[in-house]
């Protein structure tokens, strides 16, 4: 497969502003309808119906369903990137303060629709699975600088390795809990595991140990 073909086919931007309203609607009802049916249930007839707006309407924008899932997908995925930095600049000014707000607002990002997320990355190919990936690249960034200019306060013998595992094991712990059947979804339950997560991230990152380059 040449470089050509696993470029993602993009769709008709929005030159004036009622055409980028009018994309809104579209891209929300897609959204409302495949997070309740799923996206095999979702088509353009519904999409067009639940916006309010024409088929035709839509299929000037997009040429099929695939291009309209892509745009969706790219619309989900940069609304994390976007939540996850606010929570960061507003969290307290601490190692602690910027890992629990990381904790939360991961928790919080991927439990949005979560049932969607991993059915949009596991059912629309190399594609999504690349922009996936660079979404969680953007997470994973958006901590280290966060945290930062806070690094002095980290024990461990290898300050920015150790961040690094942080910030991958809560990213992980966090998706992981999108495609558990029994996730913790309530507002309670995340709130609870967010916390418990920051405090683990905490606990590591605080406690000293043995430099391996000093071992024998």
């Amino acid at each position: 497969m040449n470089e050509e073909a696993e470029r993602p086919t993009a769709y008709r931007e929005p030159q004036q502003a009622r055409s980028a309203a009018t994309l809104a609607r579209v891209l929300r009802a897609a959204e409302e309808i495949a997070s309740t049916s799923g996206l095999e249930e979702m088509t353009i007839a519904g999409v067009a119906k639940r916006a309010g707006v024409a088929v035709g309407t839509i299929y000037r924008r997009f040429e099929d369903k695939e291009q309209l899932i892509t745009a969706l997908s790219e619309q989900m995925l940069e609304r994390r990137e976007k939540y996850v930095a606010e929570q960061l600049r507003a969290a307290k000014p601490s190692l602690s303060g910027v890992m629990h707000a990381y904790a939360h607002a991961l928790l919080q990002s991927f439990a949005d629709h979560s049932s969607l997320f991993p059915e949009l990355l596991r059912t629309r190919g190399t594609r999504s699975l690349d922009r996936g990936a660079r979404t969680i690249t953007e997470l994973h960034r958006l901590l280290l600088e966060a945290a930062s200019p806070y690094a002095d306060q980290i024990r461990r013998s290898r300050p920015q390795q150790a961040l690094d595992t942080a910030a991958r094991t809560l990213l992980g712990a966090c998706f992981h809990n999108s495609l558990r059947p029994d996730a913790a979804v309530g507002e309670a339950d995340r709130r609870r595991y967010a916390d418990e997560l920051g405090d683990m991230a905490i606990a590591y990152l605080l406690t000293s140990d043995r430099c391996p380059d000093s071992e024998t």
